[in-house]
């Protein structure tokens, strides 16, 4: 996993924000609450939209590293610290709920399931596949699911089964069937160096996909990226519909994928139904223009 770089010192912000009015809408349910972060010295922080700004309010403490994740509901955070303890941070206090991750590897970050109810991480140890552990939010419960080569930005179906990951040389994007405990590389993409989200059913897949002269990164989160959907059966490289500079896209848990469109002053939002008609555009906060998107609750 030749391209990780510790990202000592390096805290995260994240804003929780209400979409604005509607551009253009139909019967569809709106996109609201979205998920934004970005990175700033210091300790975590939860930005909150009071529009026309945001406002922060500090949580947890400690010294974070890059190795985190923001709960679906925007009010948590998972992160583990530098004696390889996962940990969940609100603001209400910080609690450690499993005690043998893999630290010091910033794409190794934990990942909430679509419920919040329960947090997949990868456990300390040597060996190429990675073994993933999977802890109740509340502390209670540590079960293995599985290995896999692809460790790097796992996240989860909406159904609660799959773990999608890259692998830790870029070199391609893996599935996880924490049922079965399978785990098979997507055919199609060569190399990527993250992995927004996968489709409820694991069919579909988000990734920021790069060329073969193209820099790694470090495995910290990316902000803004071009992304690509791949079907995860064929390979094939799926259009996406939307017009314009695209910085970003998410599956939310019903299906729907919300798609970041660059602006001048501020990004757009537009969410589109399964088939790919779009049902919804939103603008989102001007300061958020340059900050990465988490999540967009249903």
């Amino acid at each position: 996993m030749k391209h990780w770089a510790m990202a000592a010192g390096v805290a995260l912000a994240v804003s929780t924000a209400a979409a604005a009015p509607a551009l253009a809408s139909s019967q569809a349910a709106p996109v609201t609450d979205a998920v934004y972060f970005g990175y700033q010295e210091g300790r975590v922080q939860v930005l909150t939209d009071r529009r026309p700004g945001l406002t922060s309010v500090r949580i947890g403490g400690g010294t974070l590293s890059a190795q985190f994740s923001v709960a679906p509901d925007g009010r948590r955070i998972a992160w583990i610290d530098e004696k390889g303890r996962l940990r969940v941070g609100s603001a209400s206090g910080d609690k450690v709920i499993a005690k043998d991750a893999a630290y010091g590897a910033p794409c190794l970050t934990p990942a909430w399931t679509a419920d919040g109810k329960r947090v997949a991480y990868l456990k300390k140890g040597t060996a190429a596949a990675m073994t993933v552990g999977v802890a109740g939010a509340d502390g209670k419960g540590v079960a293995d699911s599985g290995t896999t080569l692809g460790p790097c930005h796992l996240t989860w179906s909406a159904d609660g089964r799959t773990l999608a990951g890259y692998a830790g040389d870029t070199a391609g994007v893996y599935l996880l069937d924490t049922r079965s405990r399978v785990s098979g590389k997507v055919p199609g993409i060569k190399l990527a160096n993250h992995v927004e989200s996968l489709s409820p059913d694991s069919r579909r897949v988000v990734v920021n996909a790069i060329g073969p002269n193209a820099p790694a990164g470090d495995g910290s989160w990316t902000p803004l990226f071009t992304p690509s959907i791949y079907d995860t059966k064929t390979g094939k490289k799926i259009a996406i519909p939307v017009k314009g500079r695209l910085v970003g896209a998410r599956y939310l848990p019903d299906g729907r994928l919300a798609v970041r469109v660059r602006g001048t002053a501020a990004n757009t939002l537009v969410t589109l139904d399964a088939s790919g008609k779009e049902l919804r555009r939103a603008a989102e906060p001007a300061k958020a223009r340059n900050l990465g998107l988490l999540g967009v609750p249903g």
